[in-house]
């Protein structure tokens, strides 16, 4: 989130390294499908992994089916150009509808990544020994996209199913000023952008800022608690944001965590906040983030709202930053909001494509590596700018919003990039900002709060 007019566009420049690929030599058997696998890069804690199935036998395979073990340890992430069912250390992976025909002599390939240090064994293709052997007559049968089945733990406070929440503004800047009870209605979460730093590590405040008390006339912290409670009598919820693009608030030690669970606890007894929103763009420590959050809960309660707003580039790797605390406290987690803009191009969960922000195929793609690698999801949401202003690149209009949740949650009005199942549980759209919303005639909360109550 940025406090300026102009924000500093980062561009991210996707970087493919050439690791070479280490491929798994199999036992020879007579002409007939195999499958060959290859590790076509290894970053220590994890790898990808590529497997190529080949009809070299005389007649049409038609549907395959390939299995194999991981050891305890190793699991499997983000997935392409394929199905995947598991049971515990087994996968199994079965053809997209387009990829299930191998003419004699043809191959296809699906990849895969893998966490943890393990490789694939005991392979199977179609019940056959991955090495070779003739197809099974009766080849296992096509099945569409699968649904996300519905969460194991609900989520513990009473949202609706589907949310837009919006950040409004404690600062002056171009954008409309707004008092607190202003926000449209159609906004069901308000994070409220700033607490800030304290000389103190890891502790935070908040107070009106004097420049927006100006501008609106004259706007109190009484004001501004009462407007707290108002928000809350129409059912809305309210939290405090902790960060954004200028903040410099550091939570490294122990020390610093139990700074920032005390002072973000006095926040919420002092103006009624519902939760905390984590806006960091300089970077965190997932460890001690992660213990802080964790001791704020068992002194609020099941109740407590913890969102989060990185940025895309911060959940792009599962077992880092952002990422990493989302998955560690993901038992307390209530939504990921990523900021799927002012990121330039980036690779997409298929891990084959940098695409572009500002269209469908960004914003679908870019949230399967969430849904793909552990977040449920009723813990993601895509988040988008308000129109003109708000951001430095990848404003899209509401319309390309409504089309990603919809390819997302029911598999239409996808772009080229089709996620492989759908997710009719994800939580719904945030919006840098509320103000910016106001300043472009609340074209985005007009267009996507709608929308959202006509989700699965």
């Amino acid at each position: 989130m940025k406090r300026s007019r102009s924000l500093i566009l980062s561009l991210v420049t996707v970087l493919t390294a050439a690791l070479g690929a280490a491929w798994v030599a199999m036992p020879a058997y007579a002409a007939g499908p195999t499958a060959t696998f290859a590790k076509l890069s290894d970053w220590g804690t994890g790898w990808e992994g590529k497997y190529t199935i080949t009809n070299g036998g005389g007649t049409t395979i038609n549907g395959w089916s390939l299995a194999f073990d991981l050891p305890v340890g190793t699991t499997v992430g983000t997935y392409w150009e394929a199905l995947l069912s598991s049971s515990g250390q087994r996968h199994t992976f079965t053809n997209r509808s387009w990829n299930g025909t191998i003419a004699p002599g043809g191959s296809v390939s699906f990849g895969f990544l893998g966490s943890g240090p393990g490789s694939p064994t005991n392979c199977q293709l179609n019940g056959a020994d991955c090495g070779g052997a003739p197809p099974p007559t009766t080849p296992p049968p096509t099945t569409p996209p699968p649904t996300t089945p519905p969460p194991t733990t609900p989520p513990p406070t009473d949202l609706p199913t589907h949310i837009l929440t919006g950040y409004w503004h404690n600062f002056d800047n171009p954008a409309v000023e707004l008092r607190l009870r202003d926000v449209p209605a159609e906004y069901d979460v308000v994070a409220v952008a700033f607490a800030e730093a304290t000389a103190t590590p890891g502790a935070v405040t908040f107070a009106v800022d004097p420049g927006l008390a100006a501008s609106l006339g004259g706007y109190t912290d009484t004001d501004f608690s009462a407007d707290v409670q108002t928000l809350k009598s129409r059912g809305k919820k309210v939290i405090i944001s902790v960060g954004g693009e200028a903040g410099r608030i550091t939570v490294n030690d122990a020390a610093s965590a139990v700074a920032f669970s005390d002072s973000v606890h006095a926040l919420i007894q002092r103006y009624g906040f519902d939760g905390v929103d984590i806006d960091l763009e300089n970077g965190l420590d997932p460890t001690y983030m992660a213990q802080a959050l964790r001791s704020l809960r068992d002194r609020v309660g099941s109740g407590l709202i913890i969102a989060m707003a990185p940025q895309t580039i911060d959940m792009q790797n599962p077992a880092t930053g952002y990422f990493k605390l989302a998955l560690d406290i993901k038992d307390i987690l209530t939504v990921v909001n990523t900021q799927f803009y002012n990121s330039g191009a980036m690779l997409g969960c298929d891990q084959r494509f940098a695409y572009s922000q500002g269209t469908v195929n960004f914003i679908v793609a870019l949230a399967c590596i969430q849904l793909e690698a552990g977040l449920r999801p009723d813990q993601v949401g895509l988040g988008l700018p308000a129109g003109p202003g708000a951001a430095g690149g990848g404003v899209v209009a509401p319309s390309v919003v409504n089309a990603a949740l919809d390819c997302l949650t029911r598999g239409t009005s996808c772009g080229s990039f089709r996620p492989p199942r759908t997710y009719p549980g994800l939580r719904g759209a945030m919006t840098w900002s509320v103000n910016w919303d106001v300043t472009n005639g609340n074209a985005f909360s007009r267009t996507v709060g709608p929308h959202l109550d006509t989700l699965p």
